[in-house]
């Protein structure tokens, strides 16, 4: 009778040599990420691996958990995946308790799929809303006409500052840190009247081709029309774009060729952000960062 090889799992802090086996595990889920986008969201924040160690075999990276901070008061947490072997041993929810007390008493923010409801939900988290991934190619857009004396212009290097306001009143959250970042691999436009900024929205490559967001604008009106510049940019490239149900965009994105593919559940640990009713957050960064 063959034996049974034992194992044994230990918690510690992900590091930078992770970053591959955090690729395998996404890969084996089929998530788009590239290895560049972990090595990219790995920068911004802070997280733990669950690894392995079985007789007879080198350790082996079984599980990943992030989390990144936004001020004093907000974080988000994603990328929390179990190899499909090990599921049901109790990891996710250890993965998650370490995110749990590495924030502290910070209001806390995560899109869970319906099979990770559950657990969250015992880990204090309640449903705050919807998130829907829209993605697809070739699709073209009709401009959306702007207010007289309004414009879409490409984002100059002296516009950070403006970038950062903008999204700290849509979110409620100091994320300048993170609009730093993006600044640097993303292209931006932003609407323009009168020297005013009024929204803006940012494109990097993402996965299979590029994800839009965020978005920020004053009305539906606005955000469509900086959706539909750089859906017409990269006419017939990979577009992906998650919205929140709220938003009211994705019967309109559907419409225009990006088809709905996934919903996802957003949920909170705390009290939401205060915002400026009169800007709201229209795309995602993606669903880890928010």
């Amino acid at each position: 009778m063959q034996e049974q090889t034992a194992s044994q799992f230990t918690l510690r802090p992900l590091g930078e040599t992770d970053l591959a086996a955090c690729h395998r595990l996404s890969l084996a889920l089929k998530w788009p990420h590239s290895l560049e986008d972990w090595q990219f969201i790995y920068q911004l924040g802070n997280g733990f691996a669950m690894e392995q160690r079985s007789d007879g075999q080198p350790p082996a990276l079984v599980g990943s958990a992030l989390c990144w901070r936004y001020g004093n008061a907000y974080a988000t947490l994603g990328m929390v995946i179990v190899q499909a072997a090990q599921q049901g041993l109790g990891l996710g929810r250890q993965l998650m308790e370490q995110l749990l007390q590495e924030l502290g008493s910070r209001n806390i923010m995560l899109h869970a799929t319906p099979a990770g409801q559950p657990l969250y939900e015992k880990l204090g988290f309640a449903a705050t809303g919807k998130l829907h991934q829209h993605q697809g190619s070739a699709m073209q857009s009709p401009l959306i006409p702007l207010p007289a004396g309004e414009r879409i212009r490409p984002l100059g290097v002296n516009d950070i500052a403006r970038l950062q306001a903008l999204d700290a009143r849509a979110t409620g959250m100091d994320r300048s840190q993170l609009l730093a970042a993006l600044n640097d691999v993303a292209e931006g436009v932003a609407i323009d009247r009168d020297g005013e900024m009024l929204g803006f929205a940012l494109v990097r490559r993402f996965g299979h081709g590029r994800v839009i967001g965020p978005v920020i604008a004053p009305d539906a009106v606005h955000a469509k029309a900086l959706i539909s510049h750089w859906i017409n940019t990269y006419a017939g490239s990979f577009i992906r774009i998650d919205v929140p149900d709220a938003s009211g965009l994705s019967e309109w994105l559907s419409e225009i060729g990006l088809t709905r593919v996934d919903t996802v559940i957003a949920m909170l640990k705390g009290v939401p952000a205060t915002k400026d009713p009169g800007l709201q957050l229209y795309s995602l960064i993606n669903q880890a960062l928010g």
